[in-house]
């Protein structure tokens, strides 16, 4: 007899946290999940007025914690004041986070530069910040019968047109750390994937990226236009809804087509 798969819950009935969702993609992934009727956690680091407004504009099923998500036990706090207030575990997260990086092809670190802590910042701001929130969501999601992480990716593991050296190939541990995770925690009905997005149009992030290059980036890909934070929130969405209860493990590009695989 074949196992009935699990159904995660409709977007309205679920408990989101978002990393890094004061500003730029995150704040559009809260707004987005907010749009749905979902209560939506909104994590920040330092920019408590911008996550504050945030939580204000999107009224009483939102909320801004604080917490360094490279730190698990300000993670373990994030989630125990979310799940007081929601009254029920946290049923999706969305690792989107981004430690203090700018991409500019002009001042990257290049070959000859960039160093193994270049490399160690952005490992622990993806990998570890991932780790943390899955570690400390996980007992809820299972005993709930199941929840979603999505990882927010690049498309640069596929095709590094610049040399990100660092940010890249932490986006690439990730993807990894993703895989084994989707394999072992899809028993217990949590679903991990990555959503490998292109250059967004526009966040504090790439407002360093000159306009030449988002030009060139329009003109290169199918849909003849820069990815909007928004249509990445979309995507987002659709991994952590029903429609997706069978999809777990993957790198979704989100990119208008750029970077087929």
């Amino acid at each position: 007899m074949s196992q009935v798969m699990p159904n995660p819950l409709p977007l309205s009935q679920q408990l989101v946290l978002i990393s890094g969702a004061s500003r730029g993609l995150g704040a559009a992934i809260a707004t987005a999940f907010a749009r749905e009727g979902a209560r939506v956690v909104i994590n920040y680091h330092r920019s408590k007025d911008a996550a504050k407004r945030l939580a204000e504009t999107l009224g009483d099923r939102a909320l801004a914690i604080q917490a360094d998500v490279r730190d698990a036990d300000q993670v373990s706090a994030m989630v125990e004041q979310a799940v007081e207030w929601a009254a029920q575990p946290v049923n999706t997260v969305v690792s989107n986070a981004l430690v203090d990086y700018r991409f500019d092809p002009a001042t990257r670190a290049d070959a000859s530069s960039v160093t193994w802590a270049h490399y160690l910042r952005q490992l622990e701001g993806s990998v570890a910040a991932s780790l943390n929130l899955m570690q400390a969501t996980h007992a809820g999601m299972r005993e709930a019968g199941g929840g979603a992480m999505i990882a927010i990716g690049s498309n640069l593991v596929d095709s590094p047109v610049v040399p990100y050296h660092d940010y890249t190939t932490a986006k690439a541990a990730l993807l990894g750390w993703a895989r084994n995770m989707a394999a072992e925690l899809g028993p217990d009905g949590i679903r991990v994937n990555v959503i490998s997005g292109g250059l967004i149009d526009r966040t504090d992030a790439s407002a360093a990226t000159s306009e030449a290059v988002f030009e060139l980036v329009r003109a290169s890909t199918p849909l003849r236009r820069v990815t909007s934070p928004e249509a990445m929130a979309d995507a987002v969405l659709m991994l952590a809804s029903p429609w997706a209860r069978a999809i777990t493990g993957q790198s979704i590009g989100v990119d208008g087509g750029l970077v087929m695989r």
